[in-house]
């Protein structure tokens, strides 16, 4: 079960980390072929954008830290993994609404959020 769960964990990782770096770097030319793609205009200032591609980048590391524990083994230190797939899921439930709004499929956003729901779940402790 931890192979599967690192198996999800890096590719939460990979896919925020990869968008996250498009939308600090690239967002104009990310931006312009969305509107082409979609013939709608993004409303979404490009501070924003790229706010939300460092908030992508570093919750993307973030899930890839594992947890520390204690000497004895059993009380985790750091919940870096879990508080960061946390983190992308409330992400994904806002761009979820976001895209519904604009009546777009949501279905990458909800996928992303199980994804992450899963990762939180099975890194959370047994006791």
């Amino acid at each position: 079960m931890n192979s599967l769960i690192w198996i999800a964990q890096v590719v939460l990782a990979g896919f925020f980390i990869v968008t996250g770096t498009f939308k600090l770097f690239a967002f104009a030319p990310l931006v312009q072929a969305l509107q082409d793609r979609a013939q709608t205009p993004i409303a979404m200032p490009s501070v924003q954008g790229r706010f939300l591609g460092l908030f992508e980048v570093t919750l993307g590391f973030g899930v890839l830290t594992p947890d520390l524990l204690t000497p004895d083994g059993h009380v985790p230190v750091f919940l870096i993994a879990r508080l960061s797939a946390a983190g992308l899921a409330l992400l994904m439930v806002g761009a979820s609404i976001y895209h519904a709004r604009r009546k777009e499929s949501a279905a990458l956003a909800i996928s992303l959020f199980l994804l992450a729901l899963f990762v939180i779940v099975g890194r959370w402790p047994a006791f």
